[in-house]
């Protein structure tokens, strides 16, 4: 995972998933795709949360002739992991196995995700 970077908002956090869902895109783009809502986000305040993303390390820009286009500079992954890594150390003092736990035993999982978290313990096993 890279390094820890700071939290994003709700709001930031669905940009983020288009850029994910839709690959790279324009302010319009992105405009485009976010869910319709009784106040649509302006122009503007897409563009901000797109800069505060750049600041923070999320979203990377390139030109091409007057737009930019943006894309995402981490998978949905690093977000999560790092998501839970934060919840662990806040609720769990840093440990996982609670954290794991109560997400398996909350949610339905089905055979082939049984079989996934097999094999990712049996995969981590054998690298002790």
């Amino acid at each position: 995972m890279p390094r820890r970077k700071s939290p994003i908002s709700d709001a930031e956090l669905s940009v983020l998933k288009i850029l994910w869902s839709k690959g790279p895109g324009t302010v319009r783009d992105i405009e485009s795709h976010l869910p319709r809502r009784s106040q649509p986000l302006a122009y503007n305040t897409i563009l901000t949360l797109l800069s505060r993303l750049r600041q923070k390390g999320y979203v990377a820009t390139d030109r091409r002739g007057t737009a930019h286009v943006f894309r995402s500079t981490v998978t949905r992954d690093d977000v999560l992991g790092q998501g839970l890594v934060t919840l662990a150390n806040r609720i769990c003092d840093g440990t996982a196995s609670p954290l794991v736990h109560a997400l398996v035993r909350g949610q339905h999982l089905s055979a082939g995700d049984i079989a996934d978290l097999r094999k990712l313990l049996d995969d981590l096993e054998s690298e002790d």
